[in-house]
């Protein structure tokens, strides 16, 4: 439980309080990072259904975007901005990670940021047009999975950037397999639950599939460009294994 309130506390803006902390803490937390994002994924589901009652099917979806980019104070959307701006053009490394810490947004950051947050709108007033039940289990899967995808990446690669100037410095350190392990265990707990409600197991499993391939492609690119990851590059990757997610759920196969 105490890990469980240092992940939320990190990962969201919820008032959590602590009576003390040990930064071993912040490293152990990733565990349940997937556990945070099925909350945020559940906050973003009570939006969607409830706005979808009085407004048209796109403006519940921006209302549901809404509620999870409060939630967490855009905190993965800045990662996907500054990753963009360092990567996109040809930099070295070190340049790269320069800009990373520049506050400033650039083309490539405005541009990722922009094509996110209308693809994820555009996805789920898909999702607000079809059974609502649908709409909750592919937020809960989205935010789940996405989080535990760049957990998945924290921990088959060293760090890539300076971890003496790392913003937290505990998740610089090696992540242990164990925390990973847990990960995905939660991942799975959830993906069962899903699946007794009556979610198509085809779907959960495009779910899983498209979450693990943004990984592994987020993995080799952080790798070749910067070394290993990056707190931006986690960011980056959540946001994109929640897109492949949502367009998971929204085929039509």
């Amino acid at each position: 439980m105490r890990l469980f309130l240092v992940a939320l506390q990190f990962l969201t803006r919820l008032p959590v309080r602590l009576g003390r902390f040990e930064p071993a803490w912040l490293n152990d937390c990733v565990r349940h990072f997937p556990l945070v994002g099925a909350l945020v994924g559940a906050v973003g589901a009570g939006a969607l259904v409830g706005a979808a009652q009085f407004w048209p099917a796109w403006v519940a979806a921006v209302l549901a975007l809404v509620a999870t980019v409060l939630l967490t104070g855009g905190f993965h959307e800045d990662g996907l901005a500054d990753t963009f701006d360092a990567l996109g053009g040809v930099v070295s490394r070190d340049k790269a990670l320069v800009i990373m810490k520049d506050s400033r947004l650039g083309s490539y950051g405005a541009l990722a940021l922009v094509l996110s947050l209308l693809l994820r709108a555009a996805l789920l007033a898909v999702l607000a047009t079809r059974p609502l039940a649908g709409a909750v289990a592919a937020l809960l899967a989205s935010h789940a999975l996405a989080r535990g995808a760049a957990v998945g990446v924290m921990v088959s690669l060293p760090y890539g950037g300076d971890v003496e100037h790392a913003k937290a410095k505990p998740l610089a350190l090696a992540v242990a397999p164990g925390n990973f392990a847990m990960a995905i265990g939660w991942c799975a707990l959830l993906l069962a639950a899903l699946t007794v409600a009556g979610v198509d197991v085809a779907k959960l499993v495009g779910a899983v599939l498209s979450a693990t391939f943004v990984a592994l492609l987020m993995r080799q690119w952080l790798k070749r460009r910067l070394g290993g990851y990056t707190g931006d590059g986690l960011g980056a990757t959540e946001q994109l294994a929640e897109i492949a997610v949502l367009l998971a759920f929204t085929a039509s196969i």
